[in-house]
Protein backbone atom coordinates (compact mmCIF):
# COMPACT_ATOMS: atom_id res chain seq x y z
CA UNK A 1 0.00 0.00 0.00
CA UNK A 2 1.56 3.40 -1.12
CA UNK A 3 1.63 5.76 1.65
CA UNK A 4 1.71 8.86 -0.84
CA UNK A 5 -2.06 7.82 -1.75
CA UNK A 6 -3.06 8.61 1.96
CA UNK A 7 -5.93 11.48 2.42
CA UNK A 8 -5.97 13.06 5.63
CA UNK A 9 -8.55 15.89 6.64
CA UNK A 10 -10.55 17.03 9.59
CA UNK A 11 -14.15 17.84 10.50
CA UNK A 12 -14.90 20.83 13.10
CA UNK A 13 -17.60 19.86 14.89
CA UNK A 14 -19.76 21.05 18.00
CA UNK A 15 -19.63 17.63 19.16
CA UNK A 16 -18.90 17.64 23.50
CA UNK A 17 -16.87 14.86 24.47
CA UNK A 18 -19.21 13.22 26.23
CA UNK A 19 -21.02 12.86 23.08
CA UNK A 20 -17.79 10.69 21.15
CA UNK A 21 -18.31 7.28 21.60
CA UNK A 22 -22.27 8.32 20.64
CA UNK A 23 -20.87 9.91 17.59
CA UNK A 24 -18.90 6.62 16.59
CA UNK A 25 -22.12 4.35 17.67
CA UNK A 26 -24.27 6.44 15.73
CA UNK A 27 -22.06 5.93 12.36
CA UNK A 28 -21.68 2.25 12.87
CA UNK A 29 -25.57 2.58 13.09
CA UNK A 30 -26.64 4.76 10.53
CA UNK A 31 -23.80 4.43 7.90
CA UNK A 32 -22.48 0.88 7.95
CA UNK A 33 -24.57 -1.41 9.58
CA UNK A 34 -27.60 -0.64 6.68
CA UNK A 35 -24.93 -1.53 3.95
CA UNK A 36 -22.57 -4.11 5.46
CA UNK A 37 -21.70 -5.32 1.94
CA UNK A 38 -19.59 -2.58 1.44
CA UNK A 39 -18.05 -2.56 4.42
CA UNK A 40 -15.48 -4.76 6.32
CA UNK A 41 -13.34 -4.70 9.20
CA UNK A 42 -15.41 -2.41 11.37
CA UNK A 43 -13.74 -2.47 14.74
CA UNK A 44 -13.43 0.01 17.72
CA UNK A 45 -10.04 1.18 19.17
CA UNK A 46 -9.47 -2.16 21.57
CA UNK A 47 -7.39 0.24 24.40
CA UNK A 48 -10.74 2.23 25.07
CA UNK A 49 -10.04 4.99 22.30
CA UNK A 50 -12.21 7.31 20.14
CA UNK A 51 -11.57 5.45 17.03
CA UNK A 52 -13.61 3.91 14.47
CA UNK A 53 -11.70 1.77 11.91
CA UNK A 54 -13.35 0.18 8.85
CA UNK A 55 -12.24 -0.47 4.86
CA UNK A 56 -15.01 0.94 2.30
CA UNK A 57 -15.01 -1.89 -0.84
CA UNK A 58 -14.67 -0.80 -4.41
CA UNK A 59 -17.55 -2.76 -6.69
CA UNK A 60 -16.69 -5.91 -7.79
CA UNK A 61 -13.70 -5.82 -5.19
CA UNK A 62 -11.55 -3.49 -7.62
CA UNK A 63 -10.31 -1.47 -4.82
CA UNK A 64 -10.22 -0.45 -1.18
CA UNK A 65 -10.50 2.23 1.08
CA UNK A 66 -9.07 1.84 4.95
CA UNK A 67 -10.32 4.23 7.12
CA UNK A 68 -9.18 5.43 10.71
CA UNK A 69 -12.15 7.72 12.09
CA UNK A 70 -10.75 9.97 15.42
CA UNK A 71 -13.38 11.32 17.23
CA UNK A 72 -12.24 15.36 18.35
CA UNK A 73 -12.29 18.31 17.94
CA UNK A 74 -11.78 18.77 15.49
CA UNK A 75 -12.75 14.82 13.84
CA UNK A 76 -10.01 13.20 12.28
CA UNK A 77 -10.07 11.02 9.35
CA UNK A 78 -7.36 9.28 7.55
CA UNK A 79 -7.96 7.45 4.24
CA UNK A 80 -5.66 5.01 2.63
CA UNK A 81 -6.86 3.70 -0.56
CA UNK A 82 -5.16 0.43 -1.82
CA UNK A 83 -4.42 1.66 -5.37
CA UNK A 84 -3.02 5.33 -5.73
CA UNK A 85 -4.74 5.53 -9.15
CA UNK A 86 -8.07 5.28 -7.19
CA UNK A 87 -10.56 7.63 -9.14
CA UNK A 88 -10.63 10.99 -7.46
CA UNK A 89 -14.33 11.10 -7.23
CA UNK A 90 -14.75 7.64 -4.89
CA UNK A 91 -12.98 9.46 -1.88
CA UNK A 92 -14.41 12.95 -2.24
CA UNK A 93 -17.80 11.00 -2.65
CA UNK A 94 -16.61 8.85 1.07
CA UNK A 95 -15.53 12.26 2.59
CA UNK A 96 -18.72 13.86 1.82
CA UNK A 97 -20.55 11.33 3.09
CA UNK A 98 -18.62 10.99 6.26
CA UNK A 99 -19.25 14.98 6.78
CA UNK A 100 -22.54 14.59 5.93
CA UNK A 101 -22.61 11.40 9.01
CA UNK A 102 -21.52 14.39 11.04
CA UNK A 103 -23.93 17.02 9.96
CA UNK A 104 -26.41 15.25 10.77
CA UNK A 105 -25.71 13.60 14.04
CA UNK A 106 -24.50 16.99 15.21
CA UNK A 107 -28.53 17.93 14.11
CA UNK A 108 -29.91 15.36 16.29
CA UNK A 109 -27.59 16.72 19.11
CA UNK A 110 -29.01 20.05 18.51
CA UNK A 111 -32.49 19.28 19.33
CA UNK A 112 -31.05 18.41 23.07
CA UNK A 113 -28.74 21.08 23.58
CA UNK A 114 -29.56 24.20 25.40
CA UNK A 115 -27.97 27.22 23.32
CA UNK A 116 -27.57 30.96 25.04
CA UNK A 117 -26.25 33.90 22.82
CA UNK A 118 -25.82 37.54 23.68
CA UNK A 119 -24.06 40.73 22.18
CA UNK A 120 -22.82 42.93 25.03
CA UNK A 121 -24.15 46.46 25.41
CA UNK A 122 -27.53 44.41 23.84
CA UNK A 123 -30.60 43.28 25.49
CA UNK A 124 -31.13 39.96 26.31
CA UNK A 125 -32.90 37.68 23.77
CA UNK A 126 -33.22 33.99 24.47
CA UNK A 127 -33.00 32.11 21.02
CA UNK A 128 -36.42 32.11 19.03
CA UNK A 129 -37.41 29.16 17.34
CA UNK A 130 -37.58 29.62 13.82
CA UNK A 131 -41.10 31.31 12.51
CA UNK A 132 -42.78 31.26 9.27
CA UNK A 133 -43.06 34.56 8.76
CA UNK A 134 -39.63 35.31 9.59
CA UNK A 135 -38.50 32.71 7.12
CA UNK A 136 -40.76 34.59 4.20
CA UNK A 137 -38.92 37.58 5.11
CA UNK A 138 -35.35 36.16 5.04
CA UNK A 139 -36.50 34.67 1.37
CA UNK A 140 -38.09 37.77 0.15
CA UNK A 141 -35.25 40.31 1.23
CA UNK A 142 -32.42 37.76 0.66
CA UNK A 143 -31.28 35.19 -1.91
CA UNK A 144 -31.03 38.02 -4.52
CA UNK A 145 -34.52 38.79 -3.92
CA UNK A 146 -36.21 36.63 -6.39
CA UNK A 147 -39.29 35.22 -4.26
CA UNK A 148 -40.13 39.25 -3.77
CA UNK A 149 -40.55 39.51 -7.77
CA UNK A 150 -42.09 36.25 -8.16
CA UNK A 151 -45.11 37.52 -5.59
CA UNK A 152 -45.42 40.60 -7.61
CA UNK A 153 -46.02 38.87 -10.46
CA UNK A 154 -48.78 36.26 -9.12
CA UNK A 155 -50.54 39.58 -7.28
CA UNK A 156 -51.07 41.52 -10.03
CA UNK A 157 -53.92 39.96 -11.57
CA UNK A 158 -55.70 41.33 -8.20
CA UNK A 159 -54.27 44.42 -8.62
CA UNK A 160 -55.43 44.60 -12.52
CA UNK A 161 -59.31 44.21 -11.36
CA UNK A 162 -58.60 46.81 -8.96
CA UNK A 163 -56.47 49.44 -11.48
CA UNK A 164 -57.41 48.56 -14.49
CA UNK A 165 -54.66 49.91 -17.02
CA UNK A 166 -52.54 51.66 -14.50
CA UNK A 167 -51.88 48.34 -12.56
CA UNK A 168 -48.24 47.20 -14.73
CA UNK A 169 -46.82 50.98 -13.74
CA UNK A 170 -47.96 50.39 -9.61
CA UNK A 171 -46.18 47.15 -9.46
CA UNK A 172 -43.63 47.82 -10.78
CA UNK A 173 -42.72 51.03 -9.33
CA UNK A 174 -43.90 49.35 -5.67
CA UNK A 175 -41.14 46.71 -6.50
CA UNK A 176 -38.56 49.62 -7.40
CA UNK A 177 -39.69 51.05 -3.42
CA UNK A 178 -39.17 47.48 -1.97
CA UNK A 179 -36.04 47.57 -3.08
CA UNK A 180 -34.65 50.53 -1.98
CA UNK A 181 -35.72 49.53 1.10
CA UNK A 182 -35.26 46.22 1.68
CA UNK A 183 -32.00 46.93 3.84
CA UNK A 184 -34.17 48.43 6.57
CA UNK A 185 -37.03 45.59 6.49
CA UNK A 186 -34.12 43.18 6.93
CA UNK A 187 -32.29 44.77 9.52
CA UNK A 188 -35.91 44.76 11.50
CA UNK A 189 -35.59 40.96 11.66
CA UNK A 190 -32.63 40.90 13.69
CA UNK A 191 -32.58 40.99 17.33
CA UNK A 192 -29.45 42.29 17.76
CA UNK A 193 -26.93 44.98 15.97
CA UNK A 194 -23.20 44.57 15.57
CA UNK A 195 -20.98 47.61 15.90
CA UNK A 196 -17.25 48.15 15.72
CA UNK A 197 -18.09 49.21 19.68
CA UNK A 198 -19.96 46.41 20.19
CA UNK A 199 -18.51 43.82 18.00
CA UNK A 200 -18.88 40.04 19.64
CA UNK A 201 -21.39 37.49 19.49
CA UNK A 202 -21.01 35.26 22.63
CA UNK A 203 -22.50 31.66 21.71
CA UNK A 204 -22.75 29.08 25.31
CA UNK A 205 -23.80 25.49 24.41
CA UNK A 206 -24.85 22.81 26.73
CA UNK A 207 -25.87 19.46 25.24
CA UNK A 208 -27.99 16.79 27.17
CA UNK A 209 -27.44 13.37 26.60
CA UNK A 210 -30.67 11.67 24.45
CA UNK A 211 -31.47 9.62 27.11
CA UNK A 212 -31.72 12.51 29.59
CA UNK A 213 -33.61 14.86 27.02
CA UNK A 214 -36.09 11.46 26.39
CA UNK A 215 -36.81 11.42 30.18
CA UNK A 216 -36.79 14.98 30.87
CA UNK A 217 -39.56 15.07 27.85
CA UNK A 218 -41.72 12.39 29.38
CA UNK A 219 -41.33 14.02 32.94
CA UNK A 220 -42.16 17.44 32.03
CA UNK A 221 -42.73 18.04 28.62
CA UNK A 222 -40.72 19.88 25.88
CA UNK A 223 -41.93 23.17 26.93
CA UNK A 224 -40.34 23.26 30.03
CA UNK A 225 -37.09 23.63 28.52
CA UNK A 226 -38.30 27.10 27.19
CA UNK A 227 -38.39 28.06 30.90
CA UNK A 228 -34.88 26.49 32.14
CA UNK A 229 -33.47 28.38 29.20
CA UNK A 230 -35.01 31.97 30.42
CA UNK A 231 -34.29 31.11 34.20
CA UNK A 232 -30.74 30.76 33.10
CA UNK A 233 -30.83 33.78 31.47
CA UNK A 234 -32.25 35.88 34.40
CA UNK A 235 -29.72 34.74 36.89
CA UNK A 236 -26.94 35.11 34.20
CA UNK A 237 -26.69 37.65 31.72
CA UNK A 238 -29.80 39.67 32.86
CA UNK A 239 -27.93 40.40 35.69
CA UNK A 240 -24.85 40.94 34.68
CA UNK A 241 -23.32 38.05 35.03
CA UNK A 242 -21.23 35.54 33.14
CA UNK A 243 -22.24 31.85 32.37
CA UNK A 244 -21.01 29.61 34.25
CA UNK A 245 -21.31 25.87 35.01
CA UNK A 246 -22.27 26.11 38.58
CA UNK A 247 -25.52 28.57 37.66
CA UNK A 248 -26.09 25.97 34.91
CA UNK A 249 -26.06 23.09 37.56
CA UNK A 250 -28.49 24.92 40.14
CA UNK A 251 -31.11 25.47 37.59
CA UNK A 252 -30.15 21.66 35.92
CA UNK A 253 -30.27 19.95 39.14
CA UNK A 254 -34.10 20.63 39.46
CA UNK A 255 -34.78 18.68 36.70
CA UNK A 256 -31.85 15.60 37.35
CA UNK A 257 -29.28 16.90 35.28
CA UNK A 258 -25.49 17.78 36.17
CA UNK A 259 -23.36 19.95 34.49
CA UNK A 260 -20.02 18.73 33.79
CA UNK A 261 -17.64 21.28 32.47
CA UNK A 262 -16.23 19.64 29.97
CA UNK A 263 -19.35 19.75 27.55
CA UNK A 264 -19.78 23.34 27.44
CA UNK A 265 -18.81 24.80 24.42
CA UNK A 266 -18.10 28.36 24.64
CA UNK A 267 -17.80 30.53 21.54
CA UNK A 268 -16.91 34.48 21.17
CA UNK A 269 -16.85 35.73 17.75
CA UNK A 270 -15.92 38.94 16.34
CA UNK A 271 -18.40 39.37 13.86
CA UNK A 272 -17.97 42.95 13.30
CA UNK A 273 -14.00 42.29 12.44
CA UNK A 274 -15.18 39.00 9.78
CA UNK A 275 -17.58 41.69 8.23
CA UNK A 276 -14.96 44.34 8.50
CA UNK A 277 -12.26 41.73 6.53
CA UNK A 278 -14.58 40.92 4.08
CA UNK A 279 -15.91 44.60 3.28
CA UNK A 280 -11.79 45.10 3.29
CA UNK A 281 -11.06 42.47 0.58
CA UNK A 282 -13.98 43.77 -1.60
CA UNK A 283 -13.39 47.24 -1.15
CA UNK A 284 -16.67 48.42 0.25
CA UNK A 285 -17.53 50.03 3.19
CA UNK A 286 -19.00 47.92 6.32
CA UNK A 287 -22.60 47.79 5.87
CA UNK A 288 -25.01 47.46 9.08
CA UNK A 289 -24.80 44.09 11.10
CA UNK A 290 -27.82 42.15 12.46
CA UNK A 291 -27.64 39.48 14.23
CA UNK A 292 -30.91 37.04 14.14
CA UNK A 293 -30.93 34.60 17.12
CA UNK A 294 -32.26 31.46 15.61
CA UNK A 295 -30.41 28.10 15.85
CA UNK A 296 -31.69 28.32 11.53
CA UNK A 297 -28.18 28.68 9.75
CA UNK A 298 -28.40 31.66 7.29
CA UNK A 299 -27.04 34.88 5.92
CA UNK A 300 -28.40 37.33 4.28
CA UNK A 301 -27.30 40.43 2.49
CA UNK A 302 -29.52 43.18 0.70
CA UNK A 303 -29.86 46.45 0.13
CA UNK A 304 -30.04 48.94 -3.33
CA UNK A 305 -26.51 49.75 -2.76
CA UNK A 306 -23.01 48.61 -1.04
CA UNK A 307 -23.06 51.74 1.21
CA UNK A 308 -27.22 51.16 1.77
CA UNK A 309 -26.58 47.54 2.58
CA UNK A 310 -27.18 45.34 5.09
CA UNK A 311 -26.15 41.65 6.32
CA UNK A 312 -27.62 39.59 8.25
CA UNK A 313 -26.50 36.62 10.38
CA UNK A 314 -28.06 34.04 12.61
CA UNK A 315 -26.30 32.53 15.91
CA UNK A 316 -27.25 29.09 14.16
CA UNK A 317 -24.52 30.14 11.21
CA UNK A 318 -22.36 31.42 13.95
CA UNK A 319 -22.72 27.67 16.18
CA UNK A 320 -22.19 25.60 12.77
CA UNK A 321 -18.74 27.03 11.24
CA UNK A 322 -15.98 28.39 12.23
CA UNK A 323 -14.32 32.34 11.14
CA UNK A 324 -13.26 31.18 8.22
CA UNK A 325 -16.05 29.73 7.03
CA UNK A 326 -18.43 32.46 7.53
CA UNK A 327 -15.76 34.95 6.39
CA UNK A 328 -16.33 33.01 3.19
CA UNK A 329 -20.02 33.25 3.50
CA UNK A 330 -19.80 36.73 4.24
CA UNK A 331 -17.69 37.23 1.23
CA UNK A 332 -20.82 35.45 -1.19
CA UNK A 333 -22.90 38.23 0.27
CA UNK A 334 -20.85 41.29 0.12
CA UNK A 335 -20.12 39.87 -3.97
CA UNK A 336 -24.43 39.92 -4.11
CA UNK A 337 -23.67 43.67 -2.59
CA UNK A 338 -21.24 45.19 -4.86
CA UNK A 339 -22.54 43.92 -7.73
CA UNK A 340 -26.17 45.18 -6.67
CA UNK A 341 -27.69 41.94 -7.79
CA UNK A 342 -30.97 43.28 -5.89
CA UNK A 343 -31.53 45.89 -9.14
CA UNK A 344 -30.30 43.68 -11.67
CA UNK A 345 -32.85 41.07 -10.95
CA UNK A 346 -35.27 43.76 -10.65
CA UNK A 347 -34.40 45.02 -14.34
CA UNK A 348 -34.94 41.03 -15.30
CA UNK A 349 -38.15 40.15 -13.95
CA UNK A 350 -39.74 44.01 -14.03
CA UNK A 351 -39.07 43.24 -18.16
CA UNK A 352 -40.23 39.65 -18.02
CA UNK A 353 -43.38 41.59 -16.36
CA UNK A 354 -43.93 44.21 -18.97
CA UNK A 355 -43.05 42.30 -21.57
CA UNK A 356 -45.95 40.07 -20.65
CA UNK A 357 -48.41 42.17 -20.40
CA UNK A 358 -47.80 44.63 -23.37
CA UNK A 359 -46.31 42.34 -25.57
CA UNK A 360 -47.83 38.25 -24.75
CA UNK A 361 -50.78 38.60 -23.04
CA UNK A 362 -52.95 37.67 -26.11
CA UNK A 363 -51.37 34.18 -26.18
CA UNK A 364 -51.37 33.47 -22.34
CA UNK A 365 -54.74 32.34 -23.02
CA UNK A 366 -53.48 29.30 -25.35
CA UNK A 367 -49.93 29.39 -23.64
CA UNK A 368 -50.32 30.20 -20.34
CA UNK A 369 -48.98 27.49 -18.00
CA UNK A 370 -46.02 26.78 -20.92
CA UNK A 371 -44.91 30.33 -20.50
CA UNK A 372 -44.95 30.43 -16.86
CA UNK A 373 -42.90 27.40 -16.80
CA UNK A 374 -40.30 28.50 -19.18
CA UNK A 375 -40.32 32.52 -18.39
CA UNK A 376 -40.17 31.90 -14.42
CA UNK A 377 -37.37 28.87 -15.03
CA UNK A 378 -35.26 31.00 -17.59
CA UNK A 379 -35.09 33.99 -14.65
CA UNK A 380 -34.31 31.63 -11.83
CA UNK A 381 -31.77 30.16 -13.92
CA UNK A 382 -30.33 33.21 -14.93
CA UNK A 383 -30.20 33.76 -10.59
CA UNK A 384 -28.00 30.93 -10.71
CA UNK A 385 -25.47 33.05 -12.76
CA UNK A 386 -25.11 35.19 -10.02
CA UNK A 387 -25.08 33.21 -7.36
CA UNK A 388 -22.39 30.94 -9.05
CA UNK A 389 -20.38 34.31 -9.40
CA UNK A 390 -20.62 35.11 -6.29
CA UNK A 391 -19.11 31.96 -5.50
CA UNK A 392 -16.03 32.22 -7.54
CA UNK A 393 -16.37 36.11 -6.27
CA UNK A 394 -16.02 35.15 -2.71
CA UNK A 395 -12.80 32.54 -3.46
CA UNK A 396 -10.92 35.25 -5.53
CA UNK A 397 -11.19 37.39 -2.91
CA UNK A 398 -10.82 35.83 0.25
CA UNK A 399 -8.83 33.41 -1.64
CA UNK A 400 -9.66 30.08 0.41
CA UNK A 401 -12.53 27.93 -2.26
CA UNK A 402 -12.11 25.06 -0.24
CA UNK A 403 -13.33 26.34 2.93
CA UNK A 404 -16.14 28.46 1.48
CA UNK A 405 -17.17 24.68 -0.06
CA UNK A 406 -17.10 23.34 3.70
CA UNK A 407 -19.41 25.84 4.60
CA UNK A 408 -21.69 25.05 1.87
CA UNK A 409 -21.57 21.49 2.98
CA UNK A 410 -22.30 21.82 6.60
CA UNK A 411 -25.45 24.37 5.62
CA UNK A 412 -26.57 22.13 2.71
CA UNK A 413 -25.89 18.43 3.59
CA UNK A 414 -29.35 17.33 3.74
CA UNK A 415 -29.69 18.87 -0.07
CA UNK A 416 -26.80 16.67 -0.61
CA UNK A 417 -27.98 13.70 0.10
CA UNK A 418 -30.99 13.87 -1.83
CA UNK A 419 -28.77 15.29 -4.97
CA UNK A 420 -27.10 12.04 -5.16
CA UNK A 421 -30.51 11.08 -7.09
CA UNK A 422 -30.02 11.82 -10.61
CA UNK A 423 -33.69 13.22 -11.28
CA UNK A 424 -33.46 14.85 -8.11
CA UNK A 425 -30.25 16.80 -9.28
CA UNK A 426 -32.14 17.93 -12.50
CA UNK A 427 -34.69 18.98 -10.28
CA UNK A 428 -32.13 21.29 -8.65
CA UNK A 429 -31.18 23.14 -12.30
CA UNK A 430 -34.72 23.40 -13.87
CA UNK A 431 -36.84 24.07 -10.75
CA UNK A 432 -37.50 27.76 -8.93
CA UNK A 433 -34.73 28.02 -6.59
CA UNK A 434 -31.62 31.01 -7.36
CA UNK A 435 -28.96 28.84 -6.30
CA UNK A 436 -27.50 26.08 -8.39
CA UNK A 437 -27.63 22.30 -7.01
CA UNK A 438 -25.12 22.25 -3.58
CA UNK A 439 -23.16 18.86 -5.17
CA UNK A 440 -22.10 21.60 -8.47
CA UNK A 441 -21.06 24.34 -5.94
CA UNK A 442 -18.75 22.43 -3.93
CA UNK A 443 -17.24 20.54 -6.44
CA UNK A 444 -16.36 23.27 -8.63
CA UNK A 445 -15.26 25.27 -5.15
CA UNK A 446 -12.67 22.30 -4.36
CA UNK A 447 -11.22 21.83 -7.96
CA UNK A 448 -10.73 25.83 -8.55
CA UNK A 449 -6.88 25.66 -7.81
CA UNK A 450 -6.12 28.98 -9.46
CA UNK A 451 -9.09 31.67 -8.84
CA UNK A 452 -6.70 34.37 -9.66
CA UNK A 453 -6.82 33.31 -12.93
CA UNK A 454 -10.09 34.05 -13.54
CA UNK A 455 -10.81 37.12 -15.35
CA UNK A 456 -14.75 37.43 -16.13
CA UNK A 457 -16.70 35.44 -12.85
CA UNK A 458 -19.41 36.06 -14.37
CA UNK A 459 -18.82 34.50 -17.88
CA UNK A 460 -16.79 31.46 -16.54
CA UNK A 461 -20.21 30.90 -14.29
CA UNK A 462 -22.41 31.24 -17.14
CA UNK A 463 -20.16 28.75 -18.79
CA UNK A 464 -20.02 26.39 -15.63
CA UNK A 465 -23.61 26.34 -14.97
CA UNK A 466 -24.35 25.17 -18.90
CA UNK A 467 -21.98 22.59 -18.54
CA UNK A 468 -23.38 21.42 -15.34
CA UNK A 469 -27.13 21.33 -16.35
CA UNK A 470 -25.78 19.05 -19.60
CA UNK A 471 -23.61 16.86 -17.03
CA UNK A 472 -26.90 16.41 -14.91
CA UNK A 473 -29.25 15.76 -18.36
CA UNK A 474 -26.85 13.02 -19.68
CA UNK A 475 -25.94 11.68 -16.41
Amino acid sequence: MSSSAETFFVIDTEVAPSHYDELLKFFEQQYILPHRERFANVRRDENGGKSLYFTVLGPEGKWYIDVEMRAGKPIQVRMIPSDPTLPHDALRLLKEDLIIGVQLFEERIRRTTLYFAWVEGEEVIPERAPTRSRNVIYKLFSESMLPLFIAFIAASILLFMVLGPYAPASLVALQFLMVLFSDKVIARTGDWKVTERNPYVHLVAYPLSIEDYRDFVRRYGPGVLTKIKAEIYERTFSAGKQLDCETVQEVLSRYGFKCEPSDMTVKVINVYGIVKEAASKFGLPVPKIVVANTILPNAAASGPSPRRGVVLITTGLLAQLDEDEILGVVGHEFSHLRARDPIVLFGLTSAEYLLRVYVFWPFLFFFGYIYFFFALGFVYFIAKFLESRADLEAALKIGQPRVLAEALQKIGYRRLQFERIPAYRIQEWVGWDPHPPIYFRVARLEKLESPEKIRHPLLQSIKDNLHGLYSALNL
